[in-house]
């Protein structure tokens, strides 16, 4: 083995090591939103009763297209009954990527009466959508 095969090795090898306390040192991430909402206070303290599937729908900005109280605008229909349509997987589902679902006749519908498009939210964690699919769900 030459020097220089050496000391790429050894450097290969401090990094494996380096990456594996590193891996087995790391504490569990913390959500933003915690279940209990325990720890929130001083600003947030008003969103201390509101359970974190209402907190996410805020953050997402939901409630600028479907209403302060879900039953709909002009730019998106209401939520009042999406236990009709979805079960907790499909709407989670159709969350993460709404123009999957434009062949439905439903969509289709919405799209020529409503004036918005439903935004994708696949960058939001899943477990977070299924707050969200919860809180609607059971509203």
């Amino acid at each position: 083995m030459t020097n220089a095969q050496k000391w790429v090795a050894a450097f290969l090898g401090l990094f494996l090591i380096i990456f594996l306390i590193g891996r087995f040192t790391q504490k569990d991430e913390i959500s933003m939103i915690p279940e209990d909402n325990a720890f929130m206070g001083g600003e947030n303290k008003e969103q201390s009763n509101k359970p974190a599937g209402l907190v996410l729908i805020e953050q997402n900005g939901c409630q600028s297209c479907h209403g302060e109280d879900f039953n709909g605008t002009t730019l998106a229909p209401a939520l009042a009954s999406l236990k009709e349509h979805w079960d907790r997987d499909g709407l989670i589902n159709y969350l993460r990527n709404p123009s999957s679902y434009s062949g439905d006749k439903r969509f289709e519908a919405y799209k020529a009466q409503y004036r918005s498009i439903m935004p994708s939210y696949g960058n939001v964690e899943v477990k977070d959508l299924g707050k969200i699919a919860d809180f609607l769900l059971n509203k």
